[in-house]
């Protein structure tokens, strides 16, 4: 038994996150591309996850990728869909992209804001169209933009910090 039964579930255990979404600091939203930013939730370094939120205001291709693990994703507001299929991710949709997977991410002409949450482990690999590898992003990527963000915007580097597990 546990000395310390205060709801922990391990004396050892970090503790939880609970962090507004959508965040009333525009500074939280740490820019990826032209239009495109995350808001970071919660950042394990032990298990190589990340959950965040992704926000689109742009329509086009986001990327050509895949994932070594499994991806849940939500999305909480407009639409989505993969080149690669014929459905599409609305607002209320759950979407599961199986591993090793290349999927091409684009947001149509008439969707204003896309954001979506997505739980993510491992890795994402950037591919091009001959399915060259171009990059990467993984947890500690993630952490190194938010840090530079952070620094640069007046937050200060060590904001994320209450996001690493």
């Amino acid at each position: 038994m546990y000395a310390n039964m205060t709801g922990s579930a391990h004396p050892l255990a970090p503790p939880e996150i609970a962090v507004k979404a959508i965040p009333e600091d525009e500074r939280v939203w740490v820019p990826q591309a032209e239009g495109v930013w995350f808001r970071p939730l919660m950042l394990n370094t032990l298990v190589g996850q990340w959950c965040n939120l992704l926000r689109v205001r742009r329509s086009g291709v986001l990327s050509r990728h895949l994932h070594p693990n499994p991806v849940h994703g939500y999305v909480i507001k407009g639409r989505w869909h993969y080149r690669e299929h014929d459905w599409v991710a609305e607002t209320g949709s759950y979407v599961f992209e199986p591993p090793g997977e290349i999927h091409t991410l684009l947001v149509p002409e008439d969707v204003e804001e896309m954001i979506t949450f997505f739980n993510i482990t491992g890795s994402m690999v950037y591919l091009d169209e001959d399915n060259a590898h171009i990059g990467y992003e993984d947890v500690f990527t993630k952490i190194d933009m938010c840090r530079a963000h952070y620094q640069r915007v007046g937050l200060g580097a060590d904001y994320v910090d209450q996001l690493i597990r």
